[in-house]
């Protein structure tokens, strides 16, 4: 698990014990502008998709991995390669720290690099995109960071608070 490990935190594959942790960011409702969620989730299923996390990425086309803090172990966000797509290597990626005391100490920018090393290293992908809120400073000063690039504007694309807001669309290519 090597290639998981950071200075400050490491990433995990989920296990049963993270049922109380992905409740609360699930039904969190500060972050579902980000997650794209609009409805709260049960703990059943949650239960259930803690069932199936096992899935290989090649059959469940996704991989979600809890970023734990080096020092404690504490889970303290989620980091998600999506829509993966091997025929033509490539993924999506998207991540959310639970705490916002524990946002901007430099741990989305560790998960983020373990992860672009892991997709292009292991999973052998030629690229990776990002879907960001126009208004996420956070998340866009992150992502340009590390090299990925605007290459396109969804205009109107998420309706929030009866208001429509852009999303960006950024892709690294290795």
């Amino acid at each position: 698990m090597v290639t998981l490990s950071g200075h400050i935190i490491y990433l995990r594959a989920l296990e049963p014990e993270d049922l109380d942790f992905i409740y609360a960011l699930e039904n969190d409702e500060s972050v579902w502008e980000v997650s794209n969620t609009q409805t709260p989730y049960s703990r059943f299923l949650i239960r259930q998709y803690l069932e199936n996390a096992h899935q290989d990425i090649y059959e469940a086309k996704q991989l979600r991995l809890a970023i734990c803090l080096n020092e404690t172990s504490e889970t303290i966000g989620l980091i998600d390669i999506f829509d993966f797509d091997p025929k033509n290597n490539r993924a999506g990626v998207g991540l959310v720290i639970g705490s916002q005391a524990q946002r901007t100490k430099g741990i989305g920018s560790e998960a983020l690099a373990l992860v672009i090393q892991y997709s292009f290293q292991q999973l052998q992908l030629h690229q990776l995109y990002a879907n960001i809120g126009s208004d996420n400073e956070i998340s866009l000063q992150l992502f340009t960071k590390f090299g990925f690039q605007k290459i396109g504007i969804k205009k109107d694309w998420n309706r929030v608070n009866n208001l429509y807001k852009d999303e960006l669309l950024f892709q690294l290519i290795q």
